[in-house]
């Protein structure tokens, strides 16, 4: 096997959670304030009802792609009316915010011992949050070498064109890179299409996948020891 020279980390819900201003009491508030009804308890079902939306192999980045994917989470939920729209431009906008996000517990620990072993370490991120102020706010100031956003590059994952980007960036090539992600299909089949290693990282702990090349880790605490 080759050399792993560098390790790219997805961020959302592989690096942070979101916290209650994105589960469904949250949503719940925000609709409220817009005059609409909605149901907190039908929010994961509504979340992957929604999911479709984000459902391309090739897709532009655009603000009212998300805009548009929380108001079907919002109507999925029972919300009707014109105060839709607004309700969910006011949480996509709230997604950039860090503070409403958390860390997973084993994130600073597997960051730090990945980059003392000396693997050059990036961001990919399907999102509109800075990566910069995002190190800043989590603590992870020195870790990163290269940060690559769709909301900045314009194209979102699993289009290869944004790992290409970031492996441009490393100045790595392919087969000495590995992604690190909690989805299958936009981190570690986005990544395979050029040629990085992916590495599934299922927090869930009870997804299964059938190609033995794919790694599956449950933590980042697991994730050394298969690179």
């Amino acid at each position: 096997m080759t050399d792993t020279a560098a390790v790219f980390f997805d961020v959302d819900f592989t690096l942070i959670r979101p916290g209650r201003r994105f589960l469904g009491p949250g949503y719940t508030e925000t609709c409220a304030r817009h005059g609409i009804g909605v149901d907190p308890e039908a929010f994961d079902a509504a979340v992957s009802g929604a999911a479709v939306l984000l459902e391309s192999d090739h897709q532009r980045y655009h603000d009212d792609l998300f805009v548009n994917y929380t108001a079907r989470i919002i109507e999925l939920m029972g919300g009707q009316g014109p105060g839709v729209l607004a309700a969910a431009r006011e949480i996509y906008d709230d997604w950039a915010h860090h503070h409403h996000f958390e860390m997973y517990d084993d994130v600073p620990e597997a960051l730090s011992r990945l980059h003392g072993r000396g693997l050059r370490l990036g961001l990919i991120s399907n999102s509109h949050r800075s990566l910069a102020s995002f190190q800043t706010h989590f603590a992870l100031d020195g870790l990163m070498s290269v940060t690559v956003s769709s909301a900045e590059f314009g194209v979102m994952k699993p289009d290869p064109r944004i790992f290409q980007e970031a492996l441009d960036r490393m100045q790595v090539p392919a087969e000495q890179a590995v992604m690190v992600g909690d989805s299958l299909a936009h981190d570690v089949h986005g990544a395979r299409q050029v040629g990085m290693r992916a590495v599934w990282l299922d927090r869930s702990r009870n997804g299964t996948v059938d190609d033995p090349t794919i790694s599956v880790i449950r933590s980042l605490t697991e994730l050394a020891d298969v690179l």
